[in-house]
This record gives C-alpha cells, structure tokens and sequence, in this order.
C-alpha cells in the first residue's frame, strides 16, 4: 500500500507498508525508496517500525505534508494493543537538510489524535495529507465506518500538535463500508495543472476518494468542498457509492495522490495486489506491485478525471516498432513483431469510415459501472462497431491472452467509447485485433 509519497528538495519519496519478514500480511512497517524521475527507485533503510507504545502492534498507512519551512512530517495510524485499537501518530526527519530524509523520529507525545466517544476504535486509521485554510487551522481527515456507513471524520489544528475532531465528518455514504486510505484534493477547472493540497479560491472542484474494504476497490467523486462548514458534497453527476467512478478497474488499491511543486502537476500511484494466493506469494518471495506513476487533472466536461503516465517514462522507450496503414476485416488480427509481450509502451490509432454501425447506448447504462457493462459486453459478443483492440501477453498460439478491447455505442447526439480488459480469456475467439 502506498503511504506517502512527496517531492522534497528535489528527491521524490515513496513510502509504502512492508513486511520485512515475509510476503504474505503481518509485521507491517514503512519501507523508503528514493528516486529523482520517478523511474528508477532505490530502497533506503526503513523509515518508521513499531518501536514505542504507540505503535508497538503495526506502523499503518497514513500520509505526508510538507509544513511551512519545506518541513515535512508524516501522520500514519498506529496499533496500541492486541484488540487493534488505531491512533494517529506523527513522525519527523532527524535531519531535515538531507534530501533523502534517511531517519525519521517519532516524538514521544505521540499519538496526536485518539479515537473518541462514538468511534469505532478498531476502524480508525488512513489519516490524509493535511491542508491549511484561512482561518488558521489544519484539516486532517481519518478513514472510518458507523456499521455500514463509510465516512471521513475530519480534525482540525492550529499548531498541527493538538487536534479537535469536527462535529460532523466531511462526508459520508451509506452502505458502502470501511472506508480506508482516503485521499481529499482540488483539481483546476481551467487548467491541467495540479494543484498544492490547500489551494483556496479560484475555479476548483474537490475529488474524494476512498479505498473499499469490503469490495477491495476504490471509487471518487467530484463535488464542491464547503469550507466554512466543513462539508464537502459530490456534484450530482458524480454516483457516490460502489458504482462510482474509478482510477482503474484492474487490481488497483490503496492510491495516494501528491502534488509535485517541480512540475505543478498532481502525481497519482497506487498498489496492485494481484490475485496470486499466499502459497504462491510465498513461493515467488514477494507480494504487490507498485503501478506506474501517473498525473491527473479534471477533465474539460468536469464529470470525471483524465489521468497519463508521467512524462518520464519515455526515457524508457528504446527501439520503435512502427507499424501503419493496416486494413482490419473482422476476424483479422495482425501480430507486431520486434518487441516483448511482458513491456511495451503502445500508441495505437483506429480509424472507421463511418460509425452509422454503432449500436444504440442504452440510456439505464449511465448508472451501471463500467466493469459491469464489460461483462454483459465482453470480447467475444459482436457489436455494431467492436470489439476491436489488442491482445497483450500472448503466447506464440494465442493459448492465452489478455484483451483490451474498444467498443463505439451511439447516444443522443453523440457517441460513448466502452473499453474494456479482461484476465479471464485463455483461448482465441474471432474479433479484431492487433
């Protein structure tokens, strides 16, 4: 899981849970790597283990903010006691003229915020990068639940030493669960540029996402943040529950957003679990990968967000395999030969002479999430205009596969593009592809 990344005198900090002792869950601390493009990593010594009362059964994810004086600090949830009663907890750098930030000290009047009357102890924990508003005082949120109700609880400090829980949570919805690793941001609605965590006035909206424990999903939303009553309420575009939108449908979890002031662009990672059991975990030594970076910004509509891997990892390409002007018929695919099926950086481009094909989009659709409608429209089930795509991590005879498949759907006065992977394909079946 990610914990929390940031840009810090030119070095970038990814912070993530680890167990030292193995690769399955359990014995869970913050690892630290550095890098200064994001591409190429390099581990450092752990940054924050059990070690005090305060922390002694578990170091939890939580998140960074870099306090006025370019002086960061991390708030991360700790486990006191075996019935997993979770506080939140702060660590500063030993030496804040090192860039790596190689020590971190855990002040002794930790833990800053408790879990208090009418708090689930036990589901209190993902406390969020903080942000600063003109009244003076900071704003936290905590990840929590009241029986099937997911919510934010929100805290507020003048000193960032002592915290006062907000009457109310930021928000909250109703059978959706344990809310964990929130992530609370504005986004411009002019620009593509990102946006520091406490940005005041302008055009803005607010993005609030939230990691599912019972789905084991994520889902945001895009609404406006009310600051002088503490509310934030999702535009009434935004589905605000399971259905939401989503980063990613793949294996996508536990996402954590920063702002990188070198580029005035918001950087978005997230942890990709897979879904090997813990035997073959434990067999192939490690667990969980972290997803490529990506910069996100709202999109011109302002319903949804547009993200891209970050510039950077252009640095990677090597030999260009160019391949144009291929006429698909169905049923045809055309293998791209010259490169790797495990990585490859792809830019592909379809064209059609008409879409007058495209089936009609069925106006119940606009509530159902997109990896429903991907099931109901898979790879195999013929449309009027797809599927069409490509096949990535093929074998040599197309024994397996994995599709990325585009669909064309034609809605009122417009037309909507349905893509799609699925894991589960393990033969061929007959749709273009390339």
């Amino acid at each position: 899981m990610l914990t929390g990344p940031m840009y810090y005198q030119g070095i970038y900090h990814l912070f993530y849970q680890y167990n030292p002792k193995g690769a399955v869950w359990g014995n869970i601390v913050w690892a630290h790597s550095v890098s200064t493009d994001m591409i190429n990593w390099k581990s450092l010594d752990l940054a924050i283990y059990p070690s005090k009362l305060f922390d002694q059964y578990g170091c939890w994810s939580g998140s960074s903010t870099i306090l006025p004086g370019n002086k960061p600090v991390i708030l991360y949830t700790g486990i006191i006691d075996k019935n997993n009663t979770q506080v939140q907890n702060y660590a500063v750098p030993a030496n804040y003229s090192d860039p790596y930030l190689q020590e971190w000290i855990k002040p002794n009047n930790n833990p800053l915020v408790f879990p208090g009357i009418g708090i689930n102890k036990t589901e209190f924990r993902d406390p969020t990068t903080a942000w600063w508003d003109k009244d003076g005082h900071w704003r936290i949120l905590v990840g929590s639940k009241r029986k099937s109700r997911g919510m934010v609880y929100l805290f507020r400090s003048r000193d960032f030493l002592k915290w006062i829980k907000a009457q109310h949570p930021l928000h909250s919805k109703a059978k959706t669960g344990m809310w964990e690793c929130p992530d609370f941001y504005p986004v411009s609605m002019d620009s593509a540029f990102g946006l520091e965590t406490s940005a005041i006035g302008g055009n803005i909206k607010h993005v609030l996402k939230v990691s599912l424990d019972e789905t084991r999903f994520e889902y945001y939303t895009i609404g406006t943040y009310f600051r002088e009553k503490d509310r934030y309420v999702p535009d009434n575009t935004s589905i605000d529950g399971w259905n939401g939108l989503r980063y990613d449908y793949g294996n996508f979890y536990a996402s954590k957003t920063f702002f990188d002031a070198s580029k005035n662009r918001r950087i978005l990672l997230g942890w990709s679990n897979e879904s090997d059991t813990p035997t073959e975990d434990v067999k192939k030594g490690w667990a969980g990968i972290q997803t490529i970076p990506r910069k996100v910004w709202l999109d011109t509509s302002r319903k949804q967000l547009v993200q891209w891997p970050i510039e950077e990892l252009e640095a990677l390409r090597r030999e260009e395999v160019h391949l144009s002007d291929h006429k698909l018929n169905l049923g045809d695919y055309v293998e791209i030969k010259g490169i790797t099926a495990i990585q490859a950086d792809v830019e592909v481009i379809f064209s059609f002479p008409s879409l007058d094909k495209a089936e009609p989009f069925d106006p119940s659709w606009v509530h159902m999430d997109a990896q429903t409608l991907c099931s109901h429209k898979g790879s195999t089930v013929q449309g009027g205009v797809g599927p069409f795509g490509l096949l990535t991590l093929a074998s040599k005879h197309l024994e397996q596969y994995t599709p990325i498949f585009f669909r064309v759907f034609k809605a009122t006065n417009k037309h909507v593009v349905l893509m799609c992977s699925d894991a589960t394909r393990k033969c061929f079946y007959n749709f273009m592809w390339t």
